[in-house]
């Protein structure tokens, strides 16, 4: 059965740091894009930032380049997001997933699995 863990989330000032980690089980997704998303309360799910199967691509949206990177280790089937100088806006319930492809990809129905989500919460 194939399970994401989000972690890393909490609870954070304005301008500060947090790195997220989203580790998955069941089987190897070393051949899979890996993806981050986001939701705010009341507001859809948005892109976030997409890595290929390698590591060698990633793709960001607009809202959150020059702040925030994501990253994988396949050899220990997870993928990271570290978010740095974080703003309000970006308060939100994060979740990874895995993606069908093996490029990046930016939209949500390219992806197959997802994690159950970690808060994020800004203050301001």
């Amino acid at each position: 059965q194939v399970q994401l863990v989000e972690s890393g989330g909490g609870l954070v000032q304005a301008g500060g740091s947090l790195r997220l980690s989203c580790a998955a089980s069941g089987r190897s997704f070393s051949n899979n894009a890996m993806g981050w998303f986001r939701q705010a309360p009341g507001k859809e799910r948005e892109f976030v930032a997409t890595i290929n199967w390698s590591g060698s691509t990633t793709s960001l949206a607009n809202s959150v380049k020059g702040r925030f990177t994501i990253s994988r280790d396949n050899a220990k089937n997870t993928v990271f997001l570290q978010m740095n100088s974080l703003k309000s806006e970006d308060t939100a319930v994060y979740y990874c997933a895995v993606s069908v492809l093996s490029g990046t990809v930016l939209v949500g129905t390219a992806y197959k699995y997802w994690g159950q989500g970690t808060q994020v919460t800004v203050s301001s």
